[in-house]
């Protein structure tokens, strides 16, 4: 896996924390060069890029909303001049359970956001590039399996963000560009599940029912492998946890 990872250009968004954050670490720690994209957590951003440097890997805190689009140009134009050409691309960064969130913020960054950033940072990629696009099995399988009421907006435009993704694929295949996505169980200790916890204690607890959860830790794993390692094809999916929802 090092061998695949080192000297490798990643963006991670959203990666202050949690998920990106884990991934960003593990990441650089087998050799990567490491872009983690924050909106606000700046202090946070820079306690990511502190561990993946005293690891020994370099590392870059990009601060820029992935609802702007001047602000992801100027995100890969940093990236760009302090790595060179960007190799993966980890879409992390998503929201709507946000207390207060307009009605159309969750279509707005699991939707459209990642769509720009897909293809803003397409243009930075060289042929064997990857993106990777980050999801819930609530997502990935919205419509066909039920969804807690409190995360349904979350489930329905990250389910929408995907799809936009993967109608992208002729084109990122005309560049040499591969898509994967990486769906996932809830994930112990992730902001999503402490929230549920607390306005639907019952839907966590119908997860933990099935099994234990994922860990971040896991799930960062997941995503590292996801970033590397070969596929037949563009769109394949790798599953994290959740055996339930895989049965047909």
């Amino acid at each position: 896996m090092t061998q695949r990872v080192a000297g490798k250009s990643v963006l991670i968004t959203g990666a202050s924390r949690g998920i990106g954050a884990e991934t960003a670490v593990q990441l650089g720690a087998a050799g990567a060069m490491v872009a983690v994209n924050y909106r606000e957590k700046k202090r946070r951003a820079d306690g990511v890029v502190r561990a993946i440097e005293k690891s020994g890997g370099r590392a870059l805190a990009i601060g820029a909303d992935v609802t702007d689009s001047a602000a992801i140009d100027a995100m890969l134009a940093s990236v760009a001049a302090e790595f060179g050409a960007l190799d993966v691309l980890v879409l992390n960064a998503s929201g709507g359970l946000e207390l207060g969130a307009d009605a159309g913020y969750a279509m707005s960054i699991n939707r459209d956001a990642q769509l720009a950033m897909a293809r803003a940072a397409a243009e930075h990629m060289e042929p064997g590039s990857r993106i990777v696009f980050l999801t819930s099995h609530q997502a990935h399988f919205h419509g066909r399996k039920p969804v807690p009421v409190e995360y349904e907006p979350i489930a329905e435009s990250k389910r929408a963000g995907e799809d936009a993704l993967r109608g992208m694929i002729p084109e990122l295949d005309s560049r040499g560009i591969e898509l994967v996505v990486v769906s996932g169980d809830m994930i112990e200790g992730t902001i999503v599940v402490t929230l549920l916890e607390r306005r639907n204690p019952d839907a966590v607890a119908a997860r933990t029912a099935q099994g234990a959860l994922p860990t971040v830790a896991e799930f960062a794993a997941a995503v590292v492998d996801a970033s590397v390692m070969p596929i037949e094809k563009s769109g394949h999916t790798v599953y994290v946890g959740g055996a339930d929802y895989l049965e047909q």
